[in-house]
C-alpha cells in the first residue's frame, strides 16, 4: 500500500541532536508543505540549477578517511567502520569490473540501499569509478505492484542484475507472471548478497528471472570488507545453488577450530577467518581502535576474524553457514541482538528483554522477542505498540520484532547469564529437547516459555 514516510521531520529530529551539520539538502518528492529552516535547509533542485557542470577533484592521501558506516555489534554499540581513500577505490572498482563481467556502455543495476555498504560499494564508488551506468533506484520491489524491478530491467535493458534474497523470497511467492510478462533478454549476469541464498530462490533466479542463460555470482563479504571476498567468477567457476564457491583473487580464507587452529583439506566446518590483508578492508573503528583490534584480531593473532561460520565442501567450495556471535541477519541487514534489546528496554513498562533470531519465510531470518514487564503492568496493545515505536525509532522499522512473547521471567544461570540457546529453540519451535538445563537459577522458567510460545 502506498505511505507517506516523514523523512523531512526525522531529519530534523535527527539535525536537533547533531549540533555540527550546517546544511540539509532537501530533494522535492510527494510535494506536500514541509518545515524549511531558513539558511539551513536547502532545496536540491534549487541548489542544482546554480552548480557548476563540473567538480575539480580534490587531491588526497591513500590513506586518508573517505567514510565512516556503522554496522551492528554484537555489544549493542554500533562500529564506525572507516575506510580509506585509495585501497576502498581500488578494491571496489577492480572487483565490480571482474565479478561482473562489466564492459563499457553496459546498463547495470544493483537493487540495494545507498546508505548501506552494499549501495556504497557497487551502486556508487565501484561502479562509476569504472565509468559505468548505474542505476539509482528509489522505490520498492512490490509497488505500485510485485512487477516494479522487472519494469525496471526491460525499461532500461539491464544487463547486470544484483540483489538480495529477501527480496527475490517475496517476488517468487507473487509467481511467475510478474517476470515472465516482461522483457528481460537484455540480462547477461544475476548476482545476490547480503545472505546465503537457499536453493529453491537461486534455482528461480536462474530459470525465471534468468531464463537459464545467465550465471549467478553469489557473493560473500562483509562491511568491514569493504568489497566482495568470496564469489564465482562469471563463465569461469562452475556454481552450485547456495555457495559462494572461491575466494576472489588475493584473498585466502581459512576455516579455524574453536581453539584458533587452521582446519585442513575439504568436507570441513569451522570459523571463517581471513589470512592475508587485501586493499579494501578497513582500517579502524572510528574513535576506538582496541575494539577493533578485540573485535577482529585478537581471538585468533594473525587472522582477519568474520564472525561468520563456514563449511568447505568436497570441491573446497565454501558454504556460509550464519553468524557465530549474537548479530542476526535480518532481510540481509546485520542487526544485534542487544542494539534490539537496549531499544525494547526504553519502551514504557518494560523491565527487561531478551532477543533471538528464527527462521522467516521472507527475511531469512525473524526477531522474536521475549519480553518482561514492570509489576502491574498489564500485556495490552498500548504495550506493543510502544515497543515497536521504541525499536522503529532506536534503530529502523527493519529491526522490529516480527513476534514478540511476554513472560514473568527469562531463563537464567545463577550468575545471572540468560540462557539464549533455550530462548533459540522455543523461537524456532523445537521445544522436545532443551538440553542440559541444570545450570537454571529456575529451571520451572522453561515449561512458561514453551506454554506461551507464539
Amino acid at each position: 500500500t502506498k505511505q507517506n514516510i516523514p523523512m523531512k521531520t526525522n531529519a530534523d529530529k535527527a539535525v536537533a541532536e547533531t549540533p555540527s551539520i550546517e546544511h540539509v539538502v532537501v530533494v522535492q518528492r510527494t510535494h506536500q508543505t514541509v518545515g524549511m529552516v531558513n539558511e539551513r535547509d536547502l532545496w536540491w533542485h534549487e541548489a542544482m540549477a546554480t552548480a557548476e557542470p563540473t567538480c575539480k577533484p580534490e587531491e588526497m592521501d591513500a590513506e586518508d578517511p573517505l567514510f565512516i558506516l556503522y554496522t551492528s555489534g554484537s555489544t549493542g554499540k554500533p562500529k564506525g567502520v572507516l575506510h580509506t581513500s585509495g585501497g576502498y577505490l581500488v578494491y571496489t572498482s577492480y572487483t565490480h569490473e571482474n565479478i561482473f563481467d562489466y564492459h563499457p556502455g553496459d546498463v547495470y543495476w544493483c537493487t540495494a540501499d545507498i546508505g548501506w555498504i552494499t549501495g556504497h560499494s557497487y551502486i556508487v564508488y565501484g561502479p562509476l569509478a569504472n565509468r559505468a551506468v548505474t542505476i539509482m533506484f528509489e522505490g520498492v520491489p512490490n509497488y505500485p505492484d510485485y512487477g516494479r524491478f522487472w519494469d525496471v530491467v526491460d525499461k532500461h535493458k539491464v544487463k547486470q542484475f544484483y540483489t538480495a534474497p529477501t527480496a527475490l523470497r517475496a517476488l517468487m511467492k507473487e509467481g511467475d507472471e510478474p517476470v515472465t510478462s516482461r522483457d528481460l533478454s537484455s540480462l547477461r549476469l544475476l548476482g545476490t548478497v547480503g545472505e546465503p541464498i537457499k536453493e529453491p530462490e537461486w534455482m528461480w533466479y536462474h530459470n525465471i528471472v534468468g531464463k537459464g542463460k545467465c550465471p549467478i555470482v553469489d557473493t560473500w563479504w562483509q562491511t568491514e570488507t569493504g568489497g566482495i571476498l568470496i564469489t564465482p567468477l562469471p563463465g569461469a567457476t562452475p556454481t552450485k545453488p547456495g555457495s559462494a564457491t572461491n575466494p576472489f583473487f588475493g584473498i585466502h580464507p581459512v576455516l579455524l577450530t574453536e581453539n584458533g587452529q587452521e582446519i585442513e583439506g575439504n568436507d570441513v566446518q569451522g570459523l571463517l577467518a581471513i589470512k592475508e590483508s587485501w586493499p579494501g578492508q578497513m582500517r579502524t573503528l572510528y574513535g576506538d581502535h582496541q575494539r577493533f583490534i578485540d573485535t577482529y584480531f585478537s581471538q585468533v593473532p594473525g587472522y582477519y576474524f568474520t564472525g561468520d561460520g563456514a563449511r568447505r565442501d568436497e570441491d573446497g567450495y565454501y558454504w556460509i553457514t550464519g553468524r557465530v556471535d549474537d548479530v542476526l541477519n535480518i532481510s540481509g541487514h546485520r542487526i544485534g541482538t542487544a542494539e534490539v534489546e537496549g531499544a525494547i528496554g526504553k519502551a514504557s513498562g518494560v523491565a527487561e528483554a531478551a532477543v533471538v533470531g528464527f527462521p522467516h519465510d521472507i527475511k531469512g531470518q525473524g526477531i522474536y522477542a521475549f519480553v518482561t514487564l514492570m509489576t502491574g503492568v498489564a500485556e495490552n496493545e498500548e504495550v506493543n505498540v510502544g515497543i515497536l515505536e521504541s525499536v522503529k525509532k532506536d534503530i529502523g522499522p527493519h529491526a522490529k520484532p516480527d513476534k514478540i512473547q511476554y513472560t514473568p521471567a527469562l531463563p537464567k544461570t545463577r550468575s545471572g547469564k540468560i540462557m539464549r540457546r533455550i530462548l533459540r529453540k522455543i523461537a524456532e519451535g523445537d521445544t522436545g529437547n532443551m538440553g542440559d538445563i541444570s545450570t537454571l537459577a529456575d529451571p520451572g522458567v522453561v515449561d512458561n516459555l514453551v506454554k506461551g510460545k507464539k
